[in-house]
């Protein structure tokens, strides 16, 4: 993704009532250096972020993001983000988007240097892959072994699952095997067996008419585009639910996807190469309602 525009932030308490945030933000070139060698961000990838989809020049649900970010960095125990500066920091760094088409927003924070206690943040702008053929083809999946049963997250906090972190290394490995067994991308399966999530999506599937996505506290990522999805959904009439699902009813589903904020919703069309019937109405529908402008 080719860079647009790059900003860092000096963090200030969550409790600074200050509204005005000058010097603790500026631009810089995306080209030239910002995170020092030692920031813990590039030492252990000791930090955690947030993508944004923007269409035009208008983020995609921040306020929901924004909240994601404050939960990760308290599941890290990391100084809590102050929300008007992260808000101004945005709208500062959105002006420098197309008028249209869709463009990829990150912010990002770390614990900084080691031993210095003061996080680092940054901000990048850049376009978005084009995801036209996934949204409207679909992709193929495959079923991996996450390496954890789904009562984990309450057995082990410290594992940070749920948490939006900068390490990475695991899902971007996921994505690279699902690639060598014939597929686009993988879907992780618990070692008790229940559907959890992809390596950078949510999994929606629809089983008699119902709406259903894995349990947040099954150790996932609570994903801002499956709750969207899920507003959308009840709002035309539909039923939607969190359920523990099986592998087996992913397969047997009526139609599943997989959605996030820069892909958005592309059906799954395999299943560890057994073929899948898409809903192709039911996907335009909801991708043309996540392009629309959501505060």
């Amino acid at each position: 993704m080719a860079l647009r525009h790059a900003l860092a932030l000096d963090p200030i308490p969550a409790d600074d009532p200050r509204s005005d945030f000058s010097g603790t933000i500026r631009s810089f070139d995306p080209a030239d250096p910002i995170v020092r060698i030692g920031d813990l961000s590039a030492q252990r990838g000791d930090g955690v972020f947030e993508s944004l989809g923007m269409v035009g020049r208008h983020a995609q649900e921040v306020s929901a993001h924004l909240e994601r970010l404050t939960r990760s960095a308290t599941l890290c125990d990391l100084p809590e983000p102050n929300l008007a500066q992260w808000r101004e920091a945005i709208a500062r760094i959105v002006v420098h988007a197309p008028g249209a088409g869709e463009s990829v927003l990150k912010l990002i924070l770390s614990r900084g240097i080691d031993g210095e206690e003061t996080p680092t943040a940054w901000l990048t702008l850049a376009d978005a892959p084009d995801n036209t053929a996934a949204r409207r083809d679909g992709i193929r999946v495959a079923t991996l072994d996450r390496g954890f049963a789904s009562d984990m997250p309450s057995r082990a906090p410290w594992l940070l699952l749920g948490a939006k972190t900068l390490s990475y290394a695991v899902n971007m490995a996921a994505i690279r095997e699902a690639r060598r067994r014939g597929a686009d991308d993988a879907v992780f399966v618990s070692s008790d067996g229940y559907v959890l999530e992809g390596p950078t999506a949510s999994v929606i599937l629809r089983q008699g008419g119902r709406y259903l996505t894995p349990e947040p506290a099954a150790g996932i990522l609570h994903g801002t585009t499956q709750r969207s999805i899920f507003h959308h959904l009840r709002s035309a009439g539909a039923e939607v639910a969190y359920a523990s699902i099986t592998r087996d009813e992913l397969l047997s589903a009526e139609a599943a996807w997989v959605v996030s904020s820069i892909r958005l919703a592309a059906p799954i069309v395999a299943i560890d190469g057994e073929e899948k019937e898409r809903d192709t109405a039911v996907t335009a529908s909801l991708n043309n309602y996540l392009l629309s402008p959501r505060d």
